[in-house]
């Protein structure tokens, strides 16, 4: 089987990975990738394996030139720690973070659930990371020497645990003083689950003075306009999810990432005993797709073309990208596909992507 083989990749999570603990199998899989990629031959390697390097894939968005529609949502590398090496297993951006401005530990272990029959992820990591500060290093050193091969990079930010609700909007600020100097685009998260009182701050006048801090403070500290979105869970009400799009066109942001996780639990394959060991926290994964496509769709029909809709959430296959794109999304994001996938994932996807592409032409 090939390197970069789904099947073989499968048969792996399967007999192996599925043994051990979630989170530290991520921390052993995201260390080999950023060792691998440290070997002097090993980006162009590992580029010719899984990176889809196809005109037909290419996008401008934002005002910045993406090699393909596709990247790798936050909550893969919270730390900005890997960056260059992720963007040699396909993806054309990496959104960073969730980034704190001051560093914290997260919720107590065990905080990462498989549920393998429904092909999703159980989260409830608390915003765990280095801190703005030590982000900021780390893509500061990026940034010095860039990359053979630029990647985009996003920066996802978040509210302090610790940082009361009143004052949520500095801590917010704080972040993104440090972080957009070395940022192509900001996020501002609002809609985790697993910070305490953080999804209060979707209530719309509760996030203008938020949205209003970081946009003045990043766009100070870089000396430039640093493109901002905002990201939402799938379970606003659709009533919600129009007052946030309306409320990110007043205040001119360039976009919403849509979707977060979700709290929901209907509909799951998985026994429910397995789902009532995982836990509380965040659902990732295929039963995030029928909903984070409904949010979508409300926002394009509410935005039009005023803002720039990132859609992530349930995306699996070259089929659910292209249905993104075409429900008006400019860029997709995923996650746990990469997890169930493995490292060839990315190509594969691309690859039938830009093949589709090509029969709609000729079919034209």
């Amino acid at each position: 089987m090939a390197v970069g083989s789904g099947s073989a990749y499968r048969a792996l999570y399967r007999n192996v990975l599925t043994r051990i603990d979630p989170e530290d199998a991520h921390h052993w899989a995201f260390t080999g990738m950023r060792l691998a990629s440290r070997l002097p031959i090993a980006p162009g390697v590992l580029r010719r394996v899984f990176v889809e390097d196809d005109p037909r894939l290419r996008t401008r968005v934002l005002g910045i030139d993406f090699p393909s529609p596709l990247g790798l949502a936050a909550g893969f590398d919270k730390d900005g720690a890997g960056v260059e090496a992720l963007s040699h297993f396909g993806f054309a951006f990496v959104e960073v973070g969730t980034v704190t401005a001051r560093a914290q530990p997260g919720n107590p272990k065990p905080r990462l659930h498989r549920l393998v029959a429904d092909r999703a992820v159980v989260n409830r990591m608390g915003f765990n990371n280095s801190g703005a500060e030590a982000v900021a290093r780390r893509l500061r050193q990026l940034r010095a020497v860039p990359p053979r091969h630029r990647v985009v990079v996003g920066v996802n930010i978040g509210k302090s645990k610790v940082v009361a609700e009143a004052d949520a909007a500095e801590d917010y600020a704080v972040s993104a003083r440090l972080l957009a100097p070395y940022a192509d685009y900001l996020v501002v998260n609002v809609s985790s689950p697993n910070t305490p009182g953080l999804r209060d701050l979707q209530n719309v006048e509760k996030l203008r003075p938020v949205l209003r801090a970081v946009r003045g403070a990043a766009d100070a500290a870089a000396h430039r306009h640093v493109p901002l979105l905002v990201k939402i869970a799938p379970d606003l009400s659709d009533e919600d999810v129009d007052a946030v799009a309306d409320l990110a066109m007043q205040e001119g942001l360039d976009g919403i990432v849509a979707t977060n996780t979700t709290i929901a639990r209907e509909g799951l394959r998985s026994a429910p005993a397995l789902v009532e060991a995982a836990g509380g926290g965040g659902l990732s994964g295929a039963p995030l797709k029928r909903r984070s496509l409904e949010v979508l769709r409300r926002l394009a029909d509410r935005a039009g073309d005023s803002l720039v809709l990132v859609s992530v959430g349930g995306v699996e296959t070259a089929a659910d990208v292209a249905e993104r794109l075409d429900a008006g999304a400019s860029l997709v994001q995923a996650y746990t596909a990469f997890i169930y996938e493995g490292p060839g994932w990315a190509r594969r996807v691309l690859a039938e992507l830009a093949a589709s592409r090509s029969r709609r032409e000729t079919d034209r």
